[in-house]
């Protein structure tokens, strides 16, 4: 009996070697990825990394006329998109790369990120809510940063809309400057950010992402920004603190609600999160009271002739 559980013992540590072993070098599986050299280079990430950025980078869409190519003759930067741009919140996404290698540098940002609106029949400029800047999310590498601009109207006639951006990558620094965008209407029943005023202030209401939603209840998730002082500058988060008392209708199914919903709370880093339970698909008008720090009802929460708030967002589920 004995010899035997001394083979049984030794075969399992013979095969745990050999697993640890296959096809690897020094026990690290090699791993390969199109167009990066995976040199060791301390600046850029490692196999594991570059593996994760990659993946990510395949489910969004590059924007060729925003990355900034041959910054230094040592670095490109990349700008990438979800889907198109369109009136309201939009995702946008960087990494940078070393070009001797195409691995992805983990120490660079992105700043000053400014969308500007010219309105030519009017001769004049506006800026958006934007974020306040960029940063790692999820559980994604610091080589990919996110950021958001929630754009408060489309591309319309001669209106359009220009990006600029300042890249910093290591020691070396690049911008984009009014790089014209088309950003696209959004569909009928819906509208996503909405403008309140608050004394001589306008500040905007932005919905995250509401492609999301579904019947039931939904962890919803909003901004809200401060028009600037000067209009031309990007519209950043408010200090203020509100507030948002949610109340969702059917317009079209005589103005029935549902019940189980949550006020927007302001999170530490800025955000709103409310819950909003939605019973049925169609098109949802979620009405909003806005109360300030005291509790005191600020904007919103007047009566429509359907009863309802004046200030409200559009969702169709």
């Amino acid at each position: 009996m004995k010899k035997i559980l001394l083979f049984l013992s030794m075969a399992a540590v013979v095969l745990t070697f050999t697993a640890c072993n296959s096809n690897d070098n020094n026990g690290v599986q090699d791993i390969e990825i199109p167009g990066v050299t995976l040199d060791g280079d301390v600046d850029c990430c490692s196999a594991e990394e570059a593996l994760q950025v990659y993946k990510f980078l395949q489910t969004v869409t590059i924007i060729p006329e925003l990355s900034i190519k041959d910054i230094d003759d040592k670095y490109n930067v990349f700008a990438y998109r979800s889907a198109d741009f369109h009136k309201g919140y939009n995702e946008i996404f960087f990494v940078a790369t070393k070009k001797k290698n195409g691995n992805y540098v983990k120490d660079f940002d992105i700043t000053s990120i400014t969308p500007l609106m010219h309105m030519s029949a009017m001769s004049m400029y506006h800026s958006t809510p934007v974020s306040a800047g960029v940063e790692t999310f999820d559980d994604k590498p610091t080589a990919v940063k996110r950021g958001w601009i929630s754009f408060i109207m489309s591309t319309s006639g001669k209106d359009t809309w220009a990006l600029s951006y300042t890249a910093r990558v290591l020691k070396s620094e690049a911008s984009i400057n009014d790089v014209e965008q088309v950003v696209n209407p959004l569909p009928d029943g819906q509208d996503w950010v909405k403008s309140f005023k608050v004394g001589n202030e306008t500040f905007f209401i932005s919905l995250v992402n509401p492609t999301e939603y579904k019947t039931g209840t939904n962890a919803v998730k909003a901004y809200i920004s401060k028009k600037s002082a000067k209009i031309t500058e990007p519209y950043q988060l408010a200090s203020e603190k509100f507030t948002v008392e949610i109340l969702p209708t059917m317009p079209d199914m005589g103005n029935h609600s549902s019940p189980d919903n949550a006020a927007f709370a302001k999170q530490d880093d800025g955000s709103y999160l409310g819950t909003l339970n939605l019973t049925m698909t169609g098109l949802w008008r979620i009405h909003l009271t806005v109360k300030d720090a005291n509790g005191n009802i600020v904007a919103g929460g007047d009566d429509l002739d359907s009863g309802f708030s004046s200030l409200y967002l559009d969702v169709t589920i």
